[in-house]
């Protein structure tokens, strides 16, 4: 079992979205929960670590790109529980929008793969659905800016 299932108190995670010409860098999880499945690149927050410092290091480790936060988008509750109704994962997840400032993508850390995916393709890959929204909300945000 892993130390964060049965938790007796929510785990902050941060969830990157990253922008650029190609869409968005989706990243396929590695590790419970929701293995297996694509979901935005990020994790837990460390002690001693800002959101936003949380955010270059998870980035950089799931997919080799350097990044550069742009902003927060929002914050979001994932609480799931097991058959008997017992909370097994609680996370509150800090998500930010960001860019690319360098590097190459390639997966790393727990992600098992990552790749630019279309931002009019995000809606058809399954995705959790404050996943979706989370991504829309992040590339509005990336168009209202100035460049």
């Amino acid at each position: 079992m892993s130390p964060r299932e049965y938790p007796d108190r929510p785990f902050v995670g941060v969830g990157v979205v990253i922008l650029g010409p190609d869409g968005v860098v989706m990243i396929q999880r590695g590790n419970p929960p929701r293995k297996g499945s694509w979901s935005l690149p990020g994790g837990a927050q460390e002690l001693g670590e800002t959101v936003n410092q949380s955010a270059i290091r998870e980035a950089h480790e799931e997919t080799g790109l350097e990044i550069e936060v742009i902003g927060l988008v929002d914050v979001v509750d994932s609480i799931r529980t097991d058959d008997a109704g017992a909370i097994q994962y609680h996370y509150t997840l800090v998500d930010v929008a960001a860019r690319t400032t360098g590097g190459t993508l390639s997966a790393g850390g727990d992600a098992m793969d990552a790749k630019w995916i279309a931002l009019n393709e995000i809606s058809a890959m399954g995705l959790w659905s404050e996943t979706v929204r989370i991504v829309e909300m992040a590339a509005e945000m990336a168009a209202a800016m100035p460049d």
